[in-house]
């Protein structure tokens, strides 16, 4: 039986984050223009990735190295199986899906869209980056899998697969949440989760819970990368229930981890891709694009043709300009390509954490109402009925302009850690070595770390542009 650490916080997270899949109830949809003076703060966003790339071509490789190599140990805490708490996230699971169908049919006072696509895909991913891999506690999958089913694997996870089904239910969530006209509907919802869910443990049962879950099912691929971002390592005492906490590097696990195959590389590249989509696709350029006056939104179902063929056409044309890049970096052998790959991770969880801040300031207020009263019957479970939501920090000047500088800073930081693990990730392919000059390194990497200085100015715009939607 697989054995995993404790985590902090396990408890809390236990009670409130247990996702399936991507989604995002976007009940903030508004018409927003910020008044600031955004120019400066593109271009020295821009700068400062531009910088750090030439500073880094700078340093010698050992001492890249060597950095990436730091731990600090935190001390020691025990480890535990995951069945327990796999068994009560699935149980919680079966609760939301019920509130979901009996419960309030207003997305902001059932518990089940506020805790799936505010708590869960946006909360949990952030836990994730901070705290390590709390989703292998909370996975409502494994714990039914390893008490219900004990028979062997009828047959093998065919290798041709490798991610492509995870590449393909990502994009298909990824409809539901941006397109579909109502991904946040309870009774919707709960009969789009019941599906998945049985037809993610049919999977496992099919080809094996654990090969499943690792390269097919998308969340648990999605949570795992985010997870190796965390700062904080737990290196296993042989021979010990507890395993030994180190502070890292942010990111400094994916230096560790296997090249990702073709698949895996356009998963993380769709992971990008989809979250830039949904930002772009509420932008009043965008929409005239499209033909919609931004002021007079008519609603998504008059413009899931054009949203359609935006989101995939986004994968498509972020796919395109990265192989494009790499070619022109020349020298890039599968092994390499594979591995750089990882270094898109970091701009992924940057995007997903600006473009949702707000969402999660606000949606999570409405989450804990609607759990204080999760079938609309006048409960009041924690003494919260007296709380009403507020925005006031997204009205107030000085908090708007504290959350932009907050959104920047994440984009910016996103980009600079992404240069640096494509660096080391670059040195530490087959054939480097010590000897790699850093003007080597730099023209074979000069058109990827252009990608990403460009990459950066699109996102810090997105921040800027009006939206509406």
């Amino acid at each position: 039986m697989t054995r995993l650490p404790t985590m902090p916080l396990l408890a809390l997270a236990v009670a409130t984050l247990f996702p399936l899949g991507p989604a995002d109830a976007h009940t903030t949809e508004r018409a927003f223009v910020l008044l600031l003076p955004t120019a400066q703060y593109l271009a020295g966003g821009t700068a400062a990735v531009a910088a750090s790339v030439l500073v880094l071509f700078l340093i010698r490789p050992q001492v890249l190295r060597r950095l990436s190599g730091l731990r600090l140990r935190l001390g020691q805490i025990p480890i535990f199986s995951s069945t327990p708490t796999s068994m009560l996230s699935a149980l919680l699971f079966v609760a939301l899906v019920l509130a979901g169908w009996w419960g309030s049919r207003n997305p902001l006072a059932n518990p089940l869209p506020l805790s799936f696509w505010t708590l869960g895909w946006i909360g949990l991913t952030f836990v994730q980056a901070a705290l390590g891999n709390v989703w292998a506690f909370l996975n409502p999958w494994v714990g039914p899998y390893r008490l219900l089913w004990r028979r062997p694997t009828p047959r093998a996870y065919p290798a041709w697969l490798g991610y492509w089904p995870a590449v393909f239910v990502f994009l298909v969530f990824a409809w539901f949440e941006l397109v579909y006209p109502a991904p946040d509907d309870p009774a919707r919802l709960s009969a789009v989760l019941v599906a998945y869910w049985l037809a993610t443990f049919a999977g496992m049962i099919l080809f094996g819970g654990e090969d499943w879950l690792r390269r097919a099912e998308p969340f648990s691929v999605f949570f795992g990368l985010i997870a190796r971002l965390s700062p904080l390592d737990i290196a296993p005492a042989p021979g010990s229930r507890s395993g030994v906490l180190r502070l890292i590097l942010p990111g400094a696990a994916l230096l560790k981890s296997e090249p990702l195959p073709l698949s895996g590389t356009i998963f993380v590249l769709a992971t990008l891709s989809t979250v830039s989509f949904d930002g772009l696709s509420r932008t009043f350029f965008w929409l005239a694009k499209i033909g919609v006056n931004p002021l007079e939104f008519p609603g998504r179902t008059e413009v899931m043709g054009p949203n359609t063929a935006g989101l995939i056409g986004a994968a498509l044309v972020l796919i395109a300009l990265y192989f494009l890049s790499l070619g022109l970096g020349g020298r890039m052998r599968p092994r390499p390509v594979g591995h750089l790959a990882l270094s898109i991770i970091p701009i992924s969880l940057a995007y997903h954490f600006a473009h949702y801040l707000t969402v999660l300031l606000v949606n999570t207020q409405f989450a804990l109402l609607a759990l204080n009263d999760p079938l609309g019957r006048g409960w009041d479970l924690f003494g919260l009925g007296p709380y009403h939501v507020t925005t006031s920090f997204l009205t107030n000047f000085g908090s708007v302009k504290t959350i932009w500088l907050i959104q920047v800073t994440a984009i910016v930081c996103g980009h600079v850690l992404a240069v640096f693990l494509a660096h080391l990730l670059w040195l530490s392919g087959p054939d480097q070595g010590d000897h790699v000059q850093p003007r080597l390194a730099l023209l074979t990497q000069l058109p990827l770390a252009f990608l990403m200085i460009l990459y950066t100015l699109f996102g810090l715009w997105l921040l800027a542009a009006p939206t509406a939607g």
